[in-house]
């Protein structure tokens, strides 16, 4: 079996970024309970690891006692939640990644312009609730071209369209064609609102999955990107499945055993030890090498939060540390990542038989 490994895959600066800012938490606080507002990142694994660590992941701001310290999830909030966090005397940790925050300034200030705002995205998702809030009344989630179609509008000079940050380039782009017919005056952010690591691992997927036989995404079901990466490479005509790890391995996607070519990406919050076991399977079920395909060259830095840095200052510690990602590690350094050595692209593929190891 021939396995291709696209890079970038797996965690992104942001997701390394909230990851890292619960570790420190955890550290700095060894005797007392650490709470996280929702999931700090949409993967199983990475909330299960916390949660053997002695992590409280809440859902309500009233489950966490007076006094506390909570960690706000990638996913960002609303500032209703920062409000509640205040007045319950919360030591608050916003590891908000700073691309979602970047939605919610561009929300703000459009709704202070007096604009109406179409929030392209999926209601029920944290960050568009997050974003939602604000400018609840002024703002209109709209989820597919149909819905596109049929929004009505009390005015149209001031419109503007945001996107959730995790979205499919095709549908957002989609949906933003029916706005534009419908709205000709409508604005739009004056950078894309999908981030980076959403675009590029899309564009990885786009690229490679019409050359295999089967793509595997490694990623939770409720990871908005990760399900994305699998519609993709579904659209362009591959058979591709989302798993959480290699338990969920089925043999009965591929159907040419030993002869298959297989896709193996991340979404953007599976850590790398995941799709390394992934890759062991594999490899121990059907033999066979592993390739890296090297596709978008990827690097990002994101500041810890103020309020951690000024806890590792009372602490004695560097306040100043940053997150730095580089898309030659694609996450093998990572939160419960371990080293994948894989062939260059540019290199005969090496069986692992052969000295490449997963």
């Amino acid at each position: 079996m021939r396995l291709i490994l696209p890079n970038p895959r797996g965690f992104c600066a942001g997701v390394r970024m909230a990851i890292d800012v619960v570790d420190r938490v955890l550290s700095l606080n060894p005797d007392r309970t650490v709470y996280v507002f929702h999931e700090i990142v949409h993967n199983r694994h990475v909330v299960g690891r916390f949660q053997e660590r002695g992590v409280v992941f809440v859902d309500d701001l009233a489950e966490v006692p007076s006094g506390s310290v909570v960690v706000f999830s990638a996913h960002g909030i609303p500032p209703s939640v920062r409000q509640i966090a205040a007045d319950r005397g919360l030591i608050a940790i916003d590891a908000t990644c700073p691309l979602v925050t970047k939605v919610h300034s561009e929300a703000g200030r459009y709704a202070a312009k007096g604009y109406t705002i179409l929030l392209i995205g999926h209601a029920r998702h944290q960050e568009v609730i997050g974003t939602l809030g604000e400018a609840p009344d002024c703002t209109v989630v709209v989820e597919s071209p149909e819905h596109a179609e049929t929004i009505e509008l009390e005015q149209t000079d001031r419109l503007v369209y945001l996107t959730q940050t995790t979205l499919s380039t095709d549908d957002a782009g989609a949906i933003i064609s029916v706005l534009k017919r419908r709205f000709p005056k409508i604005h739009e952010p004056s950078e894309p609102d999908i981030c980076y690591a959403t675009t590029n691992r899309q564009h990885a997927v786009r690229q490679i999955a019409p050359k295999v036989d089967v793509v595997l995404v490694v990623g939770s079901r409720n990871s908005s990107n990760s399900v994305r990466l699998t519609e993709i490479a579904r659209n362009v005509g591959t058979p591709a499945f989302l798993l959480d790890d290699a338990d969920e391995l089925d043999e009965a996607w591929f159907p040419n055993g030993a002869d298959s070519t297989v896709l193996i990406t991340a979404g953007a919050s599976a850590p790398e030890d995941l799709v390394a076991g992934i890759c062991r399977t594999l490899i121990e079920r059907f033999g066979g090498s592993i390739e890296q395909w090297d596709i978008v060259d990827e690097s990002i830095e994101f500041a810890l939060p103020a309020a951690l840095r000024r806890m590792m200052a009372d602490a004695g510690l560097d306040g100043h540390a940053s997150i730095s990602v580089d898309s030659g590690l694609s996450g093998r350094e990572a939160y419960g990542a371990v080293p994948l050595t894989v062939s260059a692209r540019s290199e005969p593929p090496r069986s692992l038989s052969e000295g490449s190891s997963a």
